[in-house]
C-alpha cells in the first residue's frame, strides 16, 4: 500500500507553506536570527504542537512565523516541502501563503516572493513539479487589510493563480470580504475559500454566492445541509478535505469518524490534502495512508480522491487531461479500477 500511494499521481490543493515549518526548522532559524523562543528544546516545541481547536493552533502558527525573516528562510521552507511532496506522488501543487502575516511584522512581499519563487523554479526544474501560488486573506483582519495585501501582491501576478480566505473562521463570515473578492475576480484571479470547517454550512453557501468561490477548502460541514450537498454534487464544486487537520483540531473526535469516505461515495468532488502538515502529524502521503488504515478507504476510493484533486485544480484543460491520463495509466498498471 505504501508503494501504491507513493506512486499515485495526485494534486495537493490545500497546503499552507507556513504550515510546513517543522520543529527542527523553527529552532534552527530562531538560532540563526537570534530570536528568543519560549521553547528551549525540540521536545518542548513538539509538545506545543498539540491543539484543542483552530484558534489554539493559530496562536502558535503565527508565533512560528517569527523565524521567517529573509528570502533564504522562505526558499528553504518551500524547498523542503517540495522534496517531500515529490516523494509522495504529488504531480501538481497549489500553495497557500499568508502575506498579511508577514507584512504586519515588517517582512516585505518582495522578500517572501523572492524566496518562494526561487524554490518554485528549482522544484520545477529538479523535481518536475507543477506549482501555483495562492495568497490568502486573513479573515480575522478587516477588508481594508485584505485589499492592501492584494495590491502588494500585484507585482507578482504572473506567479499567482488565485486568492483565498483563511484563518479564524468562527465569527468571521465570508460577507466581510465581498469587496475584496469582487476586486480579485475583476483582476482575473480564481477564488477559493476556507469554509465549513468550524463555521456552519451557511459559510459555504455565502462563499459561493457572495465571494464567487470556485473551490471550498475543508467543507466537511456541508453534510449538515442536504440541499447544499445536492448543490455541491450537481455543480461539482471541489472540496479540499484535510483529515489529519480535522482530527488534530477536534473537528472530529478521531479519524475513524471522519466523513471523507461518505463524501467520496456521495459523488462530492472531495479530495485529500494536508493543510499544515508540520503541525498536524503528516503530509499528504500520511493523510492518504491513515485514511486507508483508519477510515478504511479502498484503493479505488484513494484513486478517486487523486482524480478529484486533479479535476479540482486550477490547471488548464490540457494539463488536467495530461495528469488524468497519467493517473489512468497508473491505476491500470496497479489493476485498480477508477469509479
Amino acid at each position: 500500500m505504501a508503494d501504491f500511494l507513493a506512486g499515485l499521481p495526485k494534486a495537493e490543493l490545500h497546503l499552507h507553506i507556513e504550515g510546513t515549518l517543522e520543529p527542527q526548522f523553527l529552532l534552527e532559524r530562531a538560532r540563526k536570527h537570534q530570536i528568543q523562543l519560549k521553547y528551549l528544546s525540540l521536545e518542548e516545541v513538539q509538545k506545543a504542537y498539540q491543539f484543542s481547536n483552530l484558534q489554539s493552533f493559530l496562536d502558535i502558527y503565527y508565533l512560528g512565523m517569527e523565524v521567517l525573516r529573509d528570502a533564504s528562510d522562505f526558499h528553504d521552507l518551500a524547498w523542503a516541502y517540495f522534496q517531500k511532496a515529490a516523494l509522495q506522488g504529488v504531480a501538481h501543487a497549489e500553495i497557500f501563503l499568508d502575506p498579511q502575516a508577514h507584512i504586519s511584522r515588517g517582512i516585505s512581499i518582495a522578500t517572501v516572493m523572492e524566496g518562494l519563487l526561487g524554490a518554485v523554479a528549482r522544484a520545477r526544474k529538479e523535481l518536475h513539479l507543477s506549482i501555483m501560488l495562492i495568497p490568502c486573506f486573513l479573515r480575522h483582519l478587516d477588508e481594508d487589510s485584505a485589499l492592501d495585501a492584494l495590491h502588494q501582491c500585484l507585482p507578482y501576478r504572473e506567479n499567482i493563480v488565485a486568492f483565498g480566505l483563511d484563518s479564524s473562521e468562527l465569527g468571521n463570515p465570508p460577507r466581510k470580504f465581498q469587496k475584496a473578492f469582487a476586486k480579485v475576480r475583476e483582476l482575473g484571479f480564481r477564488v477559493t475559500t476556507h469554509a465549513g470547517e468550524e463555521g456552519p454550512p451557511s459559510y459555504i453557501c455565502d462563499s459561493l454566492d457572495l465571494l464567487g468561490a470556485e473551490r471550498i477548502d475543508h467543507g466537511v460541514r456541508c453534510l449538515e445541509d442536504h440541499q447544499l450537498v445536492e448543490r455541491l454534487i450537481r455543480q461539482q464544486i471541489p472540496l479540499t478535505v484535510c483529515p489529519l487537520s480535522n482530527k488534530a483540531l477536534k473537528v472530529f473526535p478521531d479519524l475513524s469518524k471522519h466523513p471523507i469516505r461518505k463524501m467520496l461515495n456521495l459523488g462530492l468532488l472531495a479530495s485529500i490534502h494536508s493543510d499544515d502538515p508540520a503541525y498536524f502529524g503528516g503530509y499528504i502521503g500520511e493523510n492518504y495512508s491513515q485514511c486507508e488504515g483508519l477510515v478504511q478507504l479502498t484503493r479505488e476510493e484513494l484513486a478517486l480522491s487523486a482524480r478529484n484533486s486533479i479535476r479540482g485544480s486550477f490547471l488548464g484543460k490540457e494539463e488536467k487531461s495530461r495528469l488524468l491520463e497519467k493517473l489512468r495509466r497508473y491505476c491500470e498498471s496497479q489493476q485498480v479500477r477508477l469509479p
